[in-house]
């Protein structure tokens, strides 16, 4: 079965969300746990929640990953920024006890001119202050496009962060279609040959989830912009490729292209079109 949806907005709770994913065909989605561009978040109804679980398990809706604010960036500079995404990740860790068993995805962050390998350490201290036993959340780190002081454009960037934290069993990562081929890996010409090199650096059993994005700009261009399914450099019959690929196709599928929830739709019926052995 392909597990598929798209991003979608919490305005209305969890319940709301999941009757929009089945309205669009969907089977997953994911949310934004907090505003994308600053601090706030939603207050969690626990009501919403009760109803939300029992909606989607009566109608097969899995593995909801939960996106972290933009803002988000403990590789910073600044100990204020820092502090700001401590705080925000540990109170979104909280909340996603609510539905437990899923993932939580960030962007690794921003060494904003400390290097790499001081910005892995902060993110580092930051996932270890955060994480706590006990918790159900799996933390993804996303890979990213490498632009500007990015971290997370290489396979082995985020092992480094990976190999510094403490709780091994739920660290994971979130791989970005449109973000891995703007970063230089060929996904459309050698896909084997790029989850080979995934695995050999990070270990496939960590890959948890993609996320499915067509690019507005071509090979190694670091610009992570991304494109409608089919209409950017990376093209329909590569991301055909990539919900089909044996090693790719237990895992859930999340669109974030520039779409509105008709697009969404259809996209989402083209892939489950292409998907062998529905």
């Amino acid at each position: 079965m392909l597990r598929i949806g798209c991003h979608l907005s919490v305005a209305k709770g969890y319940l709301d969300m999941g009757r929009t994913a089945l309205s669009i065909g969907a089977n997953t989605f994911q949310f934004f746990t907090r505003n994308p561009r600053g601090g706030s978040a939603k207050a969690i109804d626990p009501e919403d929640v009760r109803k939300f679980l029992e909606f989607s398990e009566n109608n097969d809706i899995k593995h909801i990953l939960a996106h972290a604010s933009y803002t988000l960036n403990g590789a910073s500079a600044d100990p204020g920024v820092r502090r700001f995404a401590t705080e925000s990740m540990a109170d979104d860790l909280k909340r996603m006890e609510f539905t437990p068993g899923n993932c939580y995805n960030l962007h690794p962050g921003s060494h904003v001119g400390q290097g790499p390998e001081k910005g892995i350490r902060l993110v580092t201290d930051m996932l270890d202050s955060v994480m706590e036993e006990g918790q159900t959340t799996t933390v993804l780190l996303e890979t990213m496009a490498g632009k500007g002081s990015e971290i997370g454009r290489t396979f082995e960037e985020l092992r480094s962060i990976i190999d510094g934290v403490t709780m091994q069993d739920r660290i994971g990562v979130c791989l970005d279609t449109c973000h891995v081929f703007d970063a230089g890996y060929d996904i459309v010409n050698d896909l084997g040959g790029v989850l080979d090199e995934f695995d050999d650096i990070i270990g496939l059993e960590r890959l948890k989830a993609i996320h499915v994005n067509d690019s507005v700009n071509g090979a190694g261009s670091h610009k992570d912009r991304h494109a409608k399914i089919g209409e950017g450099s990376i093209g329909l019959e590569a991301m055909v490729r990539v919900i089909n690929e044996p090693r790719l196709r237990r895992l859930p599928f999340y669109l974030e292209t520039p779409n509105e929830l008709p697009g969404y739709a259809e996209e989402i019926a083209v892939l489950r079109s292409r998907y062998a052995g529905q």
